[in-house]
């Protein structure tokens, strides 16, 4: 009786580490398969065109706050003391709504960066989520987010077989 409990146990033992070692790990780096993807092109450029508007608007402002300081550094010295405050807080406020505008327009510019990316985003993991699930891995790692420290040759990189669900080349 002794001998067929350490069997069992021996068996069961043999069964567990047998599906430790079957389990299937992969590896994919998002950044490629998103820079891949061709939508990932135009909502880039979208991106891109936001942000030149944005500079350029914050170019101009800059260009008014300077001929503003310019005047006011050139004709202080004949300028009443009201004068004087008065041009002084037309600069201050310039600053202030120069300020203002970097910090809105940057959080605009992450706004529709978001808006944009998620539904590539979204559509991505879904191939991902389902290559993965049609070759029964049990995990996939996202090397795009630095190195791992070690990956053995036998993690599949599914990137070739997301790209082909997906129809990118």
């Amino acid at each position: 009786m002794k001998n067929i409990v350490k069997i069992a146990v021996i068996l069961l033992l043999m069964l567990a580490s047998a599906s430790i070692y079957a389990q299937k790990f992969a590896h994919i780096n998002s950044s490629e398969l998103l820079a891949a993807m061709p939508e990932s092109d135009s909502a880039q450029a979208m991106i891109e065109k936001l942000a030149a508007n944005y500079e350029q608007q914050l170019e101009e402002m800059q260009v008014e706050l300077n001929k503003k300081y310019d005047d006011y550094l050139n004709n202080r010295d004949g300028y009443t003391d009201l004068i004087r405050q008065t041009k002084e807080g037309e600069i201050s406020d310039l600053q202030e709504r120069i300020q203002k505008f970097q910090t809105i327009a940057s959080e605009e510019l992450q706004t529709k960066r978001t808006e944009l990316l998620k539904p590539i985003i979204d559509r991505a993991n879904g191939a991902i989520k389902n290559v993965a699930e049609s070759n029964n891995f049990i995990y996939v790692f996202d090397i795009s987010q630095g190195n791992p420290i070690y990956f053995s040759e036998q993690s599949v990189d599914i990137l070739p077989m997301v790209k082909e669900k997906l129809g990118v080349k």
